[in-house]
């Protein structure tokens, strides 16, 4: 069947003794033969003949898996720059339609510039799609040899679009808001555990901690405002962002710094974006209530701020606001509507390059 070769010409299958290849499907409970790593074996990969490649990158702190769908080939290599070099150029060699690498709390940044300099086209998703996908396609173990192999399949099978990645200065705004963010929340934790001390000395600890945070938050904001007016075109969306009333400084440059597709989409894709655009909860006749859901959190909760401001101060959304909520919508949801006519607004703003003008 599968043992000795055929002689030529020979069209139909002829039944001969032999030992039966590693890869044979005549049992079905028979264990496939595993693709030798190219890397234990000193080889590059192989651009295949026909069907395109699909890769899939684990990584951890200092180590990238690698699985190479279809033809199931494997690739371990360092996460330092001798390893980048050698996975860019075996990856050139093989050019691949899709590759595919979670987000892992910033160990993906350099992997990614890496591949972004050589040309690939490259996808960074959430993890928690390729966990959805990996449970829905029911792996329960976890290696990082067997996740490189789910997100290469996850590339084959769903095929995320290819975004490009954000230039270092991109990077590096982001960093600061994120920072900013910390600090942020990190004087709420002290100013709560002040209120709740009660002898003096953990008191005056509790102050110089608080001082020394504010003083980082004032020079983070410092270093944010010279990043963003240092560079023409970041100032002129700060200017067009901050024109809409309800919206300042930290909700325009948390903006720029953590949602670039503003003014590059429809509407309705950047609220589904920042996860603003209701959900329909229906099966059969029954219809349930919508929801907001996924998204960029930290987006959201800017914009959340600033569209409590905004119904106060800016006219458009504060007739929204109370026309929603004299038609019975609880004011929650009123919010929720406006933030996601706020978001509208802002990002017809940034497509037009117009300024707020009114009412």
């Amino acid at each position: 069947m599968d043992g000795s070769p055929q002689p030529p010409g020979v069209i139909e299958p002829v039944k001969k003794h032999g030992a039966p290849s590693t890869g044979s499907t005549g049992n079905p409970n028979s264990r496939l033969g595993r693709t030798s790593s190219p890397h234990s074996q000193g080889r590059v990969m192989e651009q295949p003949a026909s069907s395109p490649s699909f890769v899939g990158i684990d990584v951890s702190k200092d180590r990238l898996d690698v699985h190479v769908r279809p033809s199931g080939q494997v690739l371990a290599v360092t996460r330092d720059g001798k390893g980048l070099e050698q996975l860019t150029g075996e990856l050139r060699l093989l050019a691949p339609a899709l590759i595919v690498l979670e987000a892992t709390g910033g160990f993906e940044i350099t992997v990614a510039a890496a591949l972004a300099s050589a040309c690939l086209p490259l996808a960074v998703v959430n993890p928690r799609q390729i966990r959805d996908f990996g449970r829905a396609t029911g792996r329960l173990a976890k290696t990082d040899a067997l996740d490189a192999q789910i997100i290469a399949l996850f590339a084959e099978r769903i095929r995320p679009e290819p975004r490009p990645i954000a230039d270092a200065d991109s990077q590096t705004l982001a960093e600061f808001i994120a920072r900013r963010r910390q600090v942020v929340e990190m004087i709420g934790m002290e100013t709560n555990r002040f209120r709740q001390a009660r002898h003096p000395r953990v008191q005056r600890t509790i102050k110089a901690m608080l001082n020394t945070l504010e003083a980082q938050l004032a020079e983070l904001d410092r270093e944010i405002d010279e990043t963003v007016r240092g560079s023409p075109v970041w100032r002129a969306a700060d200017d067009l962002l901050t024109s809409v009333p309800g919206v300042g400084d930290v909700t325009s440059r948390t903006l720029i710094a953590d949602l670039p597709e503003l003014g590059k989409l429809d509407r309705r894709r950047i609220a589904a974006l920042v996860g603003v655009a209701p959900v329909n909860r229906d099966s059969g006749q029954m219809r349930g209530r919508r929801t907001i859901a996924g998204g960029r959190a930290d987006v959201r909760n800017a914009l959340y701020m600033a569209t409590l401001s905004a119904t106060r101060w800016n006219p458009i959304i504060r007739q929204h606001y109370k026309a929603l909520v004299e038609r019975g919508r609880p004011k929650k949801v009123a919010l929720v509507a406006c933030m996601r006519r706020l978001l509208g607004i802002l990002n017809a703003i940034i497509r037009t390059k117009a300024p707020w003008q009114g009412a």
